[in-house]
C-alpha cells in the first residue's frame, strides 16, 4: 500500500523549484525532486507545477507530497542472503522461485518488495516504480548473485555498465543428454517466439546473443554440468540458446520437459562481476551451489561411477 508524506516550505529566494525542493527536503535527491514535480506532486503558491526548471518567487508557499510505500509485513519476514552491502548497492543471493520484481497480472511477492522492506529509508528504492533498485534479472526459478542499486546514481552507473557489457556473468547449468562439441559459443539473436508468447526464441531479426559454454562433467548420455559465461543478458537467453542447440537446462519445462530429478529449471548465477559505484573498484561475487542442484549433481556422479566401476569389472573377468 502507498502513502505520503507532506512538506511544506516558504521559498527562501528565487530559483529553479527542483532546487529549492531538494534543499528543502533532504532526504530526496534532486533529481528525485525532479520526478515528483514531474509527476504533479508539488505545488507553489497552491497550483500544481510540473516542470522543474519553473522559477519560483521568494516567500512563495511550496507543498510537496512524497509517496512512502508502507512496508509488506510478509515481505519483511521472508529471508535474504546479503552477500555484499554498501552505501549505494545491494548484492544478495536470490532464492529459486520468487520473482525479481513485480508482474502485472501474476500473484506473490518479489525481491524488490523484499528489499523495500527492509530498507524503508532507502527513498530511490521507495520511488513508486515497482522495478526500484533493480539493475539486471533473473528468472524466477533461477538462484544466485542479484545486485540491486540503493541509490539513484548507483542505478545509473550500474546499468551503463551492463549496457557496456563490462560485467562478468557466470553461470552453473545442468544440461540434458551428451554435449558435443563439449565447449562452443552460441551467437544467435533473440526475439519472441511467434508460435508461443511465453518463450523467447532464435529469430533472423532479433536483439543480439552470445553466449559461451564448457562441460564440466559428463554424465553418459544423460546429463552435463556446464560452466557458461554470458556478455548479454537477453531475456531467457540460457535458457534459449542451449535448448536451440539441443541441450535443454534440465527441468526447464517452458523449453525442455520436467524432470524427476529436480523440480524447477536447473540453473544457477555463480559469478557476478563490475565496478562499484562508490569507488570505481572492480569485485567479484559469488553464490555457492543451492542444494537442490548439488543434490542432482550427486545423484548423478555416484550413477555413472557405478557403471564405470561395473563396466571395468566386466572388462576384467572378460580379459
Amino acid at each position: 500500500m502507498t502513502t505520503e508524506t507532506r512538506h511544506h516550505f516558504d521559498t527562501p529566494r528565487r530559483d529553479r523549484l527542483d532546487r529549492l525542493v531538494a534543499e528543502a527536503v533532504p532526504e530526496i535527491s534532486r533529481s528525485q525532486a525532479q520526478r515528483l514535480i514531474e509527476q504533479g506532486q508539488v505545488t507553489a503558491g497552491g497550483a500544481v507545477v510540473t516542470r522543474a526548471s519553473h522559477l519560483v518567487e521568494e516567500g512563495v508557499a511550496v507543498e510537496v507530497a512524497i509517496p512512502v510505500i508502507e512496508v509488506d509485513e510478509a515481505a519483511a519476514q521472508v529471508p535474504l542472503e546479503i552477500l555484499y552491502e554498501d552505501e549505494h548497492v545491494l548484492v544478495v543471493d536470490k532464492p529459486w522461485g520468487i520473482l525479481v520484481h513485480a508482474v502485472p497480472g501474476v500473484p506473490g511477492l518479489s525481491i524488490v518488495d523484499v528489499i523495500r522492506a527492509r530498507y524503508p529509508d532507502a527513498t530511490d528504492l521507495q520511488d513508486g516504480d515497482y522495478r526500484a533498485g533493480v539493475v539486471h534479472r533473473l528468472d524466477r526459478d533461477t538462484t544466485g548473485v542479484l545486485a540491486f542499486a540503493k541509490t539513484e546514481v548507483a542505478r545509473d552507473t550500474l546499468k551503463d555498465q551492463w549496457r557496456a557489457r563490462e560485467t562478468l556473468k557466470e553461470y552453473i547449468a545442468i544440461v540434458e543428454g551428451h554435449v558435443e562439441p563439449a565447449a562452443g559459443i552460441v551467437d544467435a539473436p533473440l526475439g519472441p517466439d511467434p508460435t508461443d508468447s511465453r518463450r523467447r526464441g532464435v529469430v533472423e531479426v532479433g536483439e543480439s546473443a552470445y553466449t559461451e559454454y564448457r562441460v564440466r562433467e559428463q554424465y553418459g548420455d544423460e546429463a552435463a554440468l556446464v560452466d557458461v559465461r554470458i556478455r548479454t543478458g537477453r531475456t531467457h537467453q540460457i535458457r534459449v540458446h542451449l535448448e536451440a542447440i539441443g541441450y535443454p537446462v534440465m527441468g526447464d519445462t517452458l523449453y525442455g520437459r520436467r524432470s524427476d530429478h529436480i523440480g524447477r529449471q536447473a540453473l544457477h548465477a555463480a559469478r557476478l562481476g563490475f565496478r562499484l559505484p562508490s569507488t570505481g573498484e572492480w569485485r567479484e561475487f559469488t553464490s555457492p551451489l543451492p542444494d537442490d542442484m548439488q543434490h542432482v549433481i550427486d545423484t548423478l556422479r555416484a550413477k555413472y561411477a557405478a557403471r564405470e566401476d561395473t563396466t571395468d569389472e566386466d572388462e576384467g573377468t572378460a580379459s
